[in-house]
């Protein structure tokens, strides 16, 4: 539960998210984290798309799915008919007290709306308008349709994500959502620190994931090696990649020559450090595949958390290659605070737990303090708080205004 004293850098600053599914409300998610007060709008009637997704088919149904609660705790809800003149007002007498405006839809469909930013930045001249799309606001696919796994495509990810049998492959979570969330908020919050307030960002997943790609497509720009699969293996050094041990892999990262003189030493394979084939970083590159195959004759021997715990001990990186539910149950994660917990959520049948952001501010996690709402569920004391009547209220719900 969040205290007087959990951090909250962002607090004061009024968000509203108009986005849906995940990059845009993983980038709210970020901000509201951060103690920014995030307001979503939803549709009226069916509210975000991830409210219908997820793993548990029950709560899928009941507009409370999984993929929706991994990412809007925190946030107040609020449906609007955005294609209703009464519910275009209301966004814009939301927008005169916000300082930030979140959307992900396809570029032009604000304009169309008549809520565009050149429309918004004449009610609130310091509001900072973030758009995320697939591609960005102009160039020649601009238009089209933008889902993760299409941005992975078109990126390049999946043709050097698996091994020369099975690449392409696709990274196994939404890697293109999420950079270009967290792109978005890092970009928000940049822009609330301008000494000049208000500005239009427009994000594009696709350059955000292709910015993260620094040493691949560095080394096709720079040094005209075109990026391959490479599968477990580091192309950057060796040993360095996944190796076999008796109940499963291991990651060892032998990058500096003390690394990889250690780890000989240790698995009792001094003799290979006086072979030819291994005596340089190249040499030891160009003959990995013959390296790794003579440290599993020993690797293969013992469990990779127990090598694990040794080469760690003595300067070789290394960590065993776990699932998800080892990883959230390893005391790193669980003594961390990571993890929130609500016992009770509207529309939920058992206690939800959700991950919070990868920081400490002073030793403190910061958290939310709500769990993630129903649809609509702000919806009346919101618009009392803009100065509607219980009547007027009323009447913009028998009409499908709200």
């Amino acid at each position: 539960m969040a205290t007087d004293t959990t951090p909250e850098p962002l607090k004061g600053v009024r968000v509203l998210d108009l986005t849906n599914v995940l990059a845009g409300p993983f980038a709210c998610n970020q901000l509201v984290h951060l103690g920014a007060e995030v307001v979503k709008i939803e549709a009226v009637g069916r509210g975000d798309l991830a409210r219908n997704l997820g793993a548990d088919p029950d709560l899928s149904a009941a507009g409370m799915g999984i993929s929706f609660l991994a990412q809007n705790a925190g946030k107040a809800s609020i449906s609007l008919n955005l294609k209703d003149a009464r519910g275009k007002d209301i966004l814009k007498r939301l927008v005169q007290g916000a300082d930030v405006l979140v959307e992900n839809y396809r570029p032009g469909v604000m304009d169309r709306l008549e809520i565009g930013y050149d429309t918004l930045k004449t009610v609130n001249p310091n509001l900072i308008y973030c758009a995320i799309s697939g591609f960005g606001q102009n160039g020649p696919w601009a238009d089209r349709p933008a889902y993760d796994q299409i941005i992975q495509g078109v990126s390049g990810v999946m043709s050097i994500t698996g091994d020369a049998e099975s690449a392409p492959l696709r990274v196994g979570y939404p890697l293109a959502d999420t950079i270009g969330g967290l792109t978005a908020a890092m970009s928000i919050c940049a822009a609330l620190n301008a000494e000049n307030r208000g500005a239009f960002i427009d994000i594009s997943m696709l350059e955000s994931v292709l910015a993260t790609m620094g040493w691949v497509v560095s080394n096709h720009l720079v040094g005209g090696v075109a990026p391959t699969p490479q599968g477990n293996e580091n192309p950057t050094s060796a040993p360095s990649g996944a190796f076999q041990c008796a109940d499963g892999l291991i990651n060892i990262a032998a990058n500096k020559d003390e690394q990889w003189i250690a780890l000989a030493r240790h698995l009792g394979r001094a003799e290979l450090l006086d072979q030819a084939a291994f005596a340089t970083r190249e040499d030891r590159k160009a003959n990995r595949l013959r390296l790794k195959a003579e440290l599993e004759t020993v690797l293969t021997t013992r469990p990779a958390r127990k090598w694990a715990e040794e080469l760690n001990a003595i300067g070789v990186p290394a960590g065993a290659v776990m699932s998800v539910p080892e990883a959230l149950d390893h005391p790193q994660i669980a003594n961390r605070d990571f993890i929130k917990r609500f016992n009770k959520v509207p529309g939920v049948d058992r206690p939800v737990d959700i991950v919070s952001i990868g920081a400490l501010f002073n030793g403190q996690r910061p958290t939310v303090k709500t769990p993630p709402p129903e649809l609509g569920r702000d919806t009346p004391t919101i618009l009392a708080s803009l100065g509607y009547t219980s009547d007027t209220i009323e009447t913009l719900r028998k009409e499908g205004v709200i």
